[in-house]
């Protein structure tokens, strides 16, 4: 019976309120970019969209290890991607303006892909190399200029809440512009929302954010090693998480273990 009310209360109240703020908040963000070429006014309505969804469902977000980064410098931060709940976290919680590097199909959506475009975020077409290098030189251009990337390196969300291979293209971006990698780590966004579901099920959430690694000196001959790097860290970082949510540890437990050696990449 609790099941149901669940799904009741997602397909006619929480789905319903959330399309009304896409549609609403993103005609909005429409009418501003008129006004403002910057981003930074579609930005703030992005992130107001992000703040209403987290509240109607009433999520529950600890962020960690956000201290630990100048966030007056452009950075590439890498994520993984579990859900559609993953976008409104980060907007809300990363207190930053920021640029998106995402699949080219989400620019096809109304209100979202149209915000998506005037906001300056970065379509990158993963089924064509010459399309996505010119994407990724624009998302080089973009980090010169002082502002930070965003970026899911799975290229997609996961069906089963595992990691999924990463794709090189943010650490090439990251290498070209030499600056540093940032890598994230989401936790219960996939038990909150799983992919192809409109089935809301609210679950704690946790985003922890790693050291940063370097990459001056490098060259995108080591794009493969940063970008094999990076994974193994994000994944063990996300193993221990999950083995702590699953064992009922306490949620202040710091991962000591999969942060270490996030240092320089060796060169090739």
């Amino acid at each position: 019976m609790r099941h149901w009310l669940s799904r009741l209360r997602s397909y006619v109240i929480w789905d319903p309120l959330i399309w009304f703020y896409t549609v609403v908040l993103g005609a909005l963000s429409l009418l501003s970019s008129i006004f403002d070429g910057s981003g930074r006014i579609q930005h703030g309505f992005a992130r107001f969209w992000s703040w209403m969804i987290l509240r109607t469902i009433g999520a529950r977000v600890t962020v960690e290890g956000l201290d630990k980064i100048d966030t007056s410098t452009a950075h590439v931060y890498v994520v993984n991607h579990l859900s559609a709940v993953d976008i409104p976290v980060l907007y809300v919680h990363l207190p930053f303006s920021f640029r998106i590097l995402a699949k080219r199909e989400l620019f096809r959506y109304p209100f979202m892909g149209w915000h998506l475009k005037r906001s300056g975020q970065i379509p990158v077409d993963l089924e064509n190399p010459k399309k996505s290098i010119r994407s990724l030189n624009r998302a080089v251009e973009v980090l010169k200029n002082n502002m930070p990337l965003v970026i899911f390196p799975e290229g997609g969300r996961s069906a089963n809440g595992e990691l999924l291979p990463f794709m090189g293209g943010a650490f090439f971006a990251a290498i070209k512009a030499q600056v540093k990698v940032v890598p994230m780590v989401l936790v219960g966004t996939w038990e909150t929302l799983k992919m192809n579901s409109f089935h809301i099920q609210p679950h704690p959430m946790r985003l922890v954010v790693a050291e940063p690694i370097p990459t001056t000196g490098l060259t995108v001959r080591d794009t493969e090693a940063l970008t094999n790097q990076v994974r193994r860290l994000i994944a063990g970082m996300y193993d221990s998480l999950r083995a702590e949510e699953r064992e009922g540890e306490s949620p202040q437990l710091r991962i000591k273990n999969a942060t270490s050696g996030t240092g320089g990449v060796e060169k090739h």
